[in-house]
Parts: C-alpha cells; structure tokens; sequence
C-alpha cells in the first residue's frame, strides 16, 4: 500500500516562514521581567541602626531567588518614624520594583491618626517580614523589694521609666500600671535604652518594660531584677524563658482592654514589614512573594542576620502580615483608650 501526502501550498509556507521571523525573540523565549532590572527597597530612616541591619541580608539574599537576578538597592527617607517612608511609597509606581521597609510604625499610623499618615494600610500588599516582636517584660530593680504582684499593687509612687512619649516602651509601662492598678504610678521619660539601664541601677527609676528579652536574661542582669508580668508576641504564643509570668490580658477588666492589648501585639507583630505599592500586579506580587519566602529559609540569609542583628530572624510571610493587619481592633473606644495611653498625662480611670 502506498501512501500519498499533500503538500501545503505555496501561499501557506511563506506565510509560515514570514510568521517565524515577525515573532519576537521574547515569546519564543521568555525572558524574565526582572532581568537587567533593579529594585528600590525603601527603608524608613537612616543608615545604621537595626532598621538597616535587619532588612541589608534580605536585600543579598532576595535577588537570589528572583528571576532574572535583578539588581537590589537600598534607598533612605527618614522622618515622621518611617511614615514618610510609607507615603513615597504609597504613591510608587506600582511595578514591582519599589518595596517599602518603612518599620512597624507604618501600620500605627494610620490606625492612630498620627500626623504625616497619608496612606491606607488596607491597600498596600504585603510581602513579609524579617521578625515578629518579642514580648513585653514589666519588671522592677530587686532592690526596691517588689518581689510579687501584690507587692508591687501596695507600693505607691513607683517610678516607671521610659523612653519619649508615644514610645512602645511608654506605652507598655503605661498599659502594665493600668491594667495591674498600680497606686499613683510616676512616669520618668527621656531615656534611651542603656540610658535607662543606667537609671534602673543608680535607683533613678523602679520598674520598666523592654522587649529585649535575650539581653534582660543575661545573669549579670537577671539576678538584679524582679518580673513581674508579661505580653505575649503573638497572643497565646508564651516565651519558654518567662513561662511562670502571667500575662496582662489575664488582669483585664472589659473588652475594650483586651483590645487595647491585642491592638498593641498586632502593632508589634510584624517587627519589620515589607510591602508593595497599591495596584502592583498579581503576577508580580508572587514572584517577589515567593522570593521572599525562599530568601527567608536560606542558610545565609540566617547567617548573615545574626551577624548584623546579634539574634535569629523571626521571619513571617506576606499573607500572614496581611492578616495581621485585617485583623486590627479598629473600635473607636479602643483607639480612643489606646491613644490616651500613648499620650501624656494621667492614666484613664479604669
């Protein structure tokens, strides 16, 4: 048997080959969006400090697990506590080559009303984050003798120290003396940290909160102080090394001050936040979403973190970061009490 094929007329092949050369080289082969591009991380403040410190190894260490290995820089806008930072990048142009490390105050900001906040927190699209805050530890120098809570509660006048109003660690010490009614508490502000170490050992101060936890543990500090009571960082999630604290939200008294608590953990969640511009496409979004995700898992990214950080990353991804932020208590009762923490002036009245 024999077989007869048909061949294609003439007007078909040429258009064929005609076809082969009008398709550009890009749709033969896809070459990556990124490639030969580069990418402007944000960071809200200056150079130096943990705000650079934590996001420079992501910045080695993203382009990596990038497509196209683009090219990733670091750029500074300081002011307005990272806010400033978050409004530049607010109004990027959304092509996935802008990322936002303007800190954990840019999710405050606008909850709170605070000046400079000309962006929605809603729109943004997070990527992730380097860590999630550690909790908060309320504790007082050994040698005021306030070695329980009920100590603590009958003691009148104790000097909280703090750093500026506003600052987490007023707002922390504000928050424990409230909650744990503690008798016509005196807050003492305008230290830095080591200032305010410095205060607790000379008795300038009685009590203080920090969140530096691996520091507060060291025993050369531990055995000079009293601990009291802590925050979790997440809810529910206690710190081994302070499991026989209790936590504060155990001493609330309404709803309202629970939230205030839980609103204070979210603020804190994510330690570092990285985001992306409103409107930044889909695809674009779990390319670097992805990256992130890889960056955050590789042994060097670890590394070179606890060189410049001096302890191991926490890292969180974009959608958790999300859901953090969709699930802020946004009550204008507890805004209203959680800004009257922050602010000076007698503590509200339980």
């Amino acid at each position: 048997m024999s077989c007869k094929t048909r061949s294609l007329p003439a007007w078909m092949l040429a258009l064929g080959i005609a076809g082969a050369w009008l398709v550009p080289d890009r749709a033969l082969s896809q070459s990556p969006y990124y490639e030969g591009k580069t990418i402007a991380i944000i960071r809200g403040g200056g150079p130096g400090g943990s705000g650079e410190f934590q996001v420079r190894p992501l910045a080695t260490y993203l382009k990596k697990y990038i497509p196209g290995n683009p090219h990733v820089a670091l750029e500074f806008a300081t002011g307005a506590a990272g806010r400033k930072a978050a409004n530049q990048l607010y109004r990027a142009k959304p092509d996935g080559l802008t990322i936002g490390s303007a800190g954990g105050g840019v999710i405050p900001g606008p909850i709170l009303g605070l000046p400079g906040s000309n962006y929605n927190i809603d729109k943004f699209i997070w990527l992730g984050s380097t860590e999630i805050g550690n909790p908060y530890i309320f504790f007082s120098r050994k040698e005021a003798g306030l070695d329980s809570l009920e100590k603590l509660r009958r003691a009148s006048g104790i000097r909280i120290g703090a750093h500026a109003v506003g600052h987490s660690v007023y707002v922390t010490g504000r928050l424990f003396a409230r909650v744990l009614e503690l008798k016509e508490p005196r807050f003492v502000v305008g230290f830095t940290d080591p200032e305010l170490d410095i205060a607790m050992a000379n008795a300038e101060v009685d009590a203080r909160t920090t969140s530096n936890v691996d520091t507060l543990l060291r025993k050369d500090i531990a055995e000079k102080l009293h601990f009291h009571a802590t925050i979790m960082n997440p809810k529910g999630k206690s710190d081994a090394r302070f499991a026989n604290l209790p936590d504060l939200e155990r001493f609330t008294k309404t709803d309202t001050e629970r939230k205030v608590i839980d609103l204070f953990r979210a603020f804190q969640y994510p330690r570092w936040p990285l985001h992306l511009p409103p409107g930044t496409p889909k695809e674009l979004v779990q390319i670097l979403r992805e990256a992130m995700a890889k960056a955050f898992k590789d042994p060097g990214f670890h590394e070179d973190f606890r060189k410049l950080m001096g302890r191991e990353p926490t890292p969180i991804n974009g959608e958790d970061v999300e859901r953090a932020v969709k699930e802020l208590p946004r009550e204008a009762e507890v805004i209203a009490l959680y800004k009257k923490l922050a602010e000076s002036g007698p503590l509200p009245p339980r």
